[in-house]
């Protein structure tokens, strides 16, 4: 809607819907979930809004680009009931991840170019494990490794990851740790250990398994940050209108405040 209104202008739901190319029954639901303050009502019960409504839709519609649908709705939330100094909060939070989500693509570009094209070794290589308490046989040992490679426990906590993760990520291909023969445990070269890296790297900057197993394929078969180039550029770029969203989020929320009072 435009910003000329007065604070005393009437509008319907769909008035206020039209412009955004909502329903009416999403500006009933955003009231409901305390996006926009409460409506007024005629003397027929029907729903009445104002320029104050309109400026708090443009704000949380403004806001959920950078900060996502349930951050933004609790930021609107906050406001509307009085509690800005939260509304700080969740942003700050925000900024924060997105500072986080930058710093995690640092290293993952920093981790690609340390990669060294890397041979496994021979099945076989790695010693028996040292004895360890817990299950019976079958279970995997949770926290020794031998010279030749790491075990499940070992890399699954300096990860800070579970095992079960680990596993999970085997079975979509993003790693093949080899066997030890005589007692058939996983073993993790140095190579499983870059693409459990690499992987969880991809993982917290929002890849999807079945996008990161490709992407470590060719890695593999690289040996270099070549074949990540386009998902590092698409990174940077995802990153980079997170960030502007939030500076347009920003200013439709000071001007949403300054009507609030």
């Amino acid at each position: 809607m435009g910003r000329n209104l007065q604070s005393g202008d009437r509008l319907r739901p769909v008035d206020l819907a039209r412009g955004h190319g909502l329903s009416t029954q999403a500006i009933r639901n955003y009231e409901e979930a305390g996006i926009l303050p409460a409506a007024g009502r005629t003397p027929h019960g029907y729903r009445t809004y104002t320029s104050l409504h309109a400026g708090a839709l443009r704000a949380f519609l403004a806001l959920v680009p950078g900060h996502g649908h349930r951050t933004a709705t609790s930021i609107m939330r906050a406001v509307n009931q009085g509690a800005v100094d939260g509304a700080f909060r969740l942003i700050d939070e925000s900024h924060a991840q997105l500072l986080e989500d930058r710093q995690t693509l640092q290293a993952v570009e920093s981790a690609l170019r340390d990669l060294e094209p890397t041979t496994a070794p021979e099945p076989g290589v790695g010693s028996e494990p040292a004895a360890v308490s817990g299950p019976g046989v079958g279970s995997e040992p949770a926290a020794v490794s031998g010279p030749g490679g790491t075990f499940i426990g070992p890399l699954a906590d300096k990860l800070g990851i579970r095992p079960a993760t680990l596993r999970k990520w085997e079975r979509a291909g993003l790693m093949r740790p080899h066997r030890d023969p005589r007692t058939g445990y996983r073993v993790y070269d140095e190579a499983d250990v870059r693409d459990a890296r690499l992987a969880h790297q991809l993982r917290r900057g929002g890849y999807l398994l079945d996008q990161i197993a490709p992407l470590i394929a060719q890695v593999r078969a690289a040996g270099g940050l070549e074949p990540l180039e386009a998902a590092l550029r698409d990174w940077h770029g995802r990153l980079s209108a997170r960030g502007r969203a939030m500076l347009t989020g920003a200013a439709e929320l000071e001007a949403y405040l300054r009507q609030h009072g």
